[in-house]
């Protein structure tokens, strides 16, 4: 079973979590003003990962990058995503933390058990000390999808009767019926095959598609607008 978020909050579209002492994690939603500056990449649906060694980096200079390390303190460092999954993750005995963009597409790649990888072999991070944090995104009763996805899982090593479930042909209704896909449950899959103790892995739970508060490209269209999911050490 899921384990689900118990300290996190919205106000004015914008959530709170707490992840433990010395880190701050949020998700700004629909027009919420960002609380301080976040480092952001231009994302693409990949798998590469970007160390964030400076301020101020800029979005033309993290072309193509989907997950961000930091060991700096006060650099907040952050993912845009409107239905795809968010991952924010921190390690406080390294004083680490890192955030991950991680659509179907980089579920399939594995782009969290890379980047706790790279934590790794960078700043000697243990997956076993990391805590993480599965944000707002599309979930399964919303996302339907075709074969051609769902074979991509499966040929990923995916265990299917974890995350995916085939509802008939559905009642007319937008999103019935049809393939559908955890994406919350694959990541936390990815999670603990990487070593993060399941007890350490929180869930938003928050389904975009449902929630007018966060945009979603699937209810929206593609040029909606992104919430930002974004972590800094302090």
């Amino acid at each position: 079973m899921l384990q689900f978020v118990i300290y996190a909050r919205m106000e004015n579209n914008l959530i709170t979590y707490n992840l433990g002492d010395g880190v701050e994690a949020f998700t700004a939603g629909r027009q919420a003003p960002l609380p301080y500056p976040v480092i952001q990449g231009h994302q693409v649906h990949d798998c590469r990962i970007a160390l964030i060694d400076r301020p101020g980096m800029t979005r033309e200079e993290l072309e193509g990058y989907d997950a961000f390390i930091t060991a700096l303190p006060g650099v907040a460092i952050g993912v845009r995503t409107a239905d795809c999954v968010p991952i924010l993750l921190y390690d406080s005995s390294m004083r680490v933390v890192a955030a991950v963009h991680a659509g179907w597409r980089g579920t399939v790649l594995d782009i969290v058990e890379k980047t706790i990888a790279e934590m790794n072999s960078r700043f000697g991070c243990k997956a076993e000390n990391l805590c993480a944090l599965i944000g707002p995104a599309i979930g399964p009763d919303s996302f339907q999808v075709g074969e051609e996805v769902v074979e991509r899982f499966r040929d990923a090593g995916f265990p299917m009767d974890e995350i995916h479930t085939f509802r008939g042909s559905g009642d007319g209704k937008a999103m019935s019926g049809g393939h559908h896909i955890d994406l919350f449950a694959a990541n936390r899959i990815l999670l603990c095959r990487s070593g993060v103790a399941p007890a350490n892995i929180q869930l938003c739970g928050t389904d975009t598609y449902t929630t007018p508060a966060l945009y979603s490209a699937r209810r929206e269209g593609t040029e909606c607008g992104r919430n930002i999911n974004a972590i800094r050490l302090i």
